[in-house]
This record gives C-alpha cells, sequence and structure tokens, in this order.
C-alpha cells in the first residue's frame, strides 16, 4: 500500500521535481544577478566616452576600466580621473527611490579630472589672453591640457537644410562630437559645436561674430570678499567646503564642466579611471552595431595605438 504505480502518483512526482528544479534555477540566476550587481556597483565599471570634453586624454568613443571599490575608502587626489553621477540630474524625493538611482538606474556617468579637493581656494583668471587656474595661490602647470583645439563648420546650402527638415531627415549628426586626430591635415578634421557663449552679434553690421577656439571667456566680475562665483566662463572663485571637489576636463573649449555646475560632492562620485581598454572613433553605445553597419569604415576608425594604456 505505500507504493503507488499509478499514473497519477507517477505524473505528481515528475511535477514536484520539475517545480523544484525550476525554483533552484531561479534561485541561481538571481545569486548570479545580485553578484553581478554588486560587482558593478561596488567592484568595478566600464566606462564609453561619448564627448570630446577630456581630450587628448580621452577620445571620444574610447572605453576605459574604473575602479569602483578603492574609492569607497580612499582618498582623492588632485589629477585623478574620476567619473561621477551626471550633477544635473533631477533625483526623486523618494528616499528608496534616490538610492536606486544613484547606485543602479538614474543619472548618465560624467568623467573629469580633479583640480580641487576639499579646502582648496581655486580660482580662474584670464591672464594676457590666456585661462590660467590658481591652485591655493600658485599657478597649475596642467600638461595634460589638449593643445589642438578647432572649431569645423560645415558650410551646407540653406535651402538644402530646410528641404531636410521638412522631409523629417535628422540633421542633428552635423553636430556629433569627434575627437581631434593628430596624424589628419586641418582641413580633413572633425568639428566642435559652436556655444551660444562663442557667438556675438556686431552692433554695426547686425551680423554674428564666432571667436575662434583659444578665445578665453571673461565675464569681466571682480571677486569681493572671497564669495564664491563660476558662470560657464574662466573667471571662477571657489573656496571648497567638506566632501566638495573642483572637477574641469582635458579639453577646456569643449568641456561642460564645474565652471558652469559648480562643486561636486564626493557622495556623486563612483569610481577612478585607471586604463584605457581599447580606442575607436565612434559614438555607438554598442560599437559592434557600428561594425555590423559600417565593417570597413570602422576598421579604419579604430586606433590601434591607444589600446590597454594606463590613463594619467
Amino acid at each position: 500500500m505505500a507504493y503507488n504505480s499509478g499514473n497519477n502518483g507517477v505524473f505528481n512526482g515528475k511535477d514536484a521535481t520539475k517545480k523544484e528544479g525550476f525554483f533552484s534555477s531561479l534561485k541561481e540566476i538571481i545569486i548570479l544577478l545580485s553578484i553581478v550587481f554588486l560587482i558593478r556597483t561596488f567592484g568595478f565599471g566600464l566606462y564609453q566616452v561619448p564627448t570630446g570634453s577630456m581630450e587628448t586624454t580621452m577620445l571620444v568613443g574610447e572605453r576605459f576600466f574604473a575602479d569602483k571599490f578603492t574609492v569607497l575608502f580612499s582618498k582623492i587626489n588632485r589629477g585623478d580621473i574620476v567619473a561621477f553621477n551626471d550633477p544635473l540630474f533631477k533625483y526623486s524625493k523618494n528616499s528608496y527611490v534616490r538610492l536606486f538611482e544613484e547606485y543602479a538606474w538614474g543619472p548618465s556617468n560624467w568623467t573629469k579630472r580633479v583640480i580641487g579637493i576639499p579646502g582648496d581656494e581655486i580660482r580662474g583668471v584670464v591672464e594676457n589672453g590666456k585661462p590660467v587656474v590658481y591652485i591655493n595661490g600658485v599657478i597649475s602647470n596642467e600638461p595634460y591640457i589638449n593643445k589642438y583645439p578647432l572649431i569645423y563648420v560645415w558650410k551646407m546650402d540653406t535651402n538644402e537644410i530646410q528641404k531636410q527638415a521638412r522631409s523629417g531627415v535628422n540633421i542633428g549628426q552635423f553636430l556629433s562630437p569627434k575627437s581631434y586626430d593628430q596624424n589628419l591635415p586641418y582641413e580633413q578634421q572633425p568639428f566642435y559645436e559652436i556655444k551660444k557663449e562663442r557667438i556675438f552679434i556686431n552692433p554695426e553690421t547686425d551680423k554674428p561674430i564666432i571667436l575662434v577656439p583659444g578665445t578665453p571667456l571673461d565675464s569681466g566680475k571682480k571677486i569681493e570678499n572671497g564669495e564664491n562665483y563660476w558662470n560657464n566662463g574662466d573667471d571662477f572663485y571657489v573656496k571648497l567646503g567638506k566632501d566638495q571637489y573642483w572637477m574641469m576636463g582635458d579639453n577646456r573649449l569643449g568641456s561642460l564642466d564645474s565652471r558652469f555646475f559648480g562643486p561636486i560632492d564626493e557622495r556623486l562620485i563612483h569610481g577612478k579611471i585607471l586604463f584605457r581598454i581599447w580606442s575607436v572613433d565612434s559614438d555607438e553605445n554598442w560599437w559592434i552595431l557600428d561594425l555590423i553597419k559600417h565593417p570597413i569604415d570602422f576598421i579604419k576608425r579604430i586606433r590601434f595605438n591607444r589600446f590597454f594604456q594606463v590613463v594619467k
């Protein structure tokens, strides 16, 4: 009587085994995903460069390895290249959602160089027509700054642009961020976007004047009584408080950084950029898509001389 050879008994046994196997597999998947999440969040990360704000140290399309573990307890130094959450991102007011946004899914990642650390006095001025940064009263030596600024404007027929716009063609591609290639002549170089801060109207001719690269932006504001001041220009002053850092891109003419949004809180910093894995001139998030669509052109755009390098 203890043994049931009927079909019903056999079926129930197989069904129980299937359920047990399913939940066992589900448990393994959850554990695996949890481990991957912890490693990606607190261990290390892989980052892609979407803009030219850190040229020529980091070029558009390059992929980097970042240490996200030691940054939790080690000191952040001047000159470090760090990754941090978008400082302009609007976080949820819900504390649980905000925690998820900060560590899992929310703001995009920005990469800049640390210019000032907590307690530093940072001053930006224009001297002899050139922007200069002082740290605690001493002029900063910055050999990493991009020495090859340029603006390249594509000349297009106005009627053709209007025709494309009416037909629904996306012409935003003409403002895609590109990197300067030292191996190409000037006329073959890519271009930077033209910012509104560098376009003025000539009152005599009523025509626009475009400041060429290398023209510093000085607001003419005088720093009084040590007040903090920044306004997306080359003149600024800030006394960094506790857990505050001043970030700037190596490509000063094409970088949205602390000159615009001010100091960065330490809690937003989540990684130190250490190592360049590979380099290809592509702004695709998934480079494999670019390879599939344009295989020959993609291979030509690979920068083999920038593979596997320590970043400083």
